[in-house]
């Protein structure tokens, strides 16, 4: 059973990696920052892992170049342009 130590010790963990780590996400994180860093990683770990380079390659008919190539230019905007804000709501 657990104690309320092992719960605090729990979530200062887990406040540590989330401020060590951008992709960890936070209370304030939105739906357009999550949906980032969800591509952003996923795109990462497909540029590092060859074997899914070389099947994404051999997929599309492409070079495994080309395919890092394409797959770093999605990581720059992976959802679009992110939406406006609507800062001046109390106005």
């Amino acid at each position: 059973m657990a104690t309320l130590q092992d719960r605090f010790n729990i979530n200062s963990q887990l406040e540590h990696l989330q401020s060590k780590y951008v992709g960890t996400g936070h209370a304030d994180v939105n739906r357009f920052e999550w949906a980032l860093n969800t591509h952003r990683d996923s795109y990462a770990s497909y540029i590092g892992h060859h074997s899914q380079l070389c099947y994404f390659a051999v997929a599309e008919n492409e070079s495994i170049g080309r395919v890092k190539y394409n797959l770093m230019q999605k990581m720059l905007l992976p959802c679009g342009l992110p939406p406006e804000r609507d800062d001046d709501a109390g106005d």
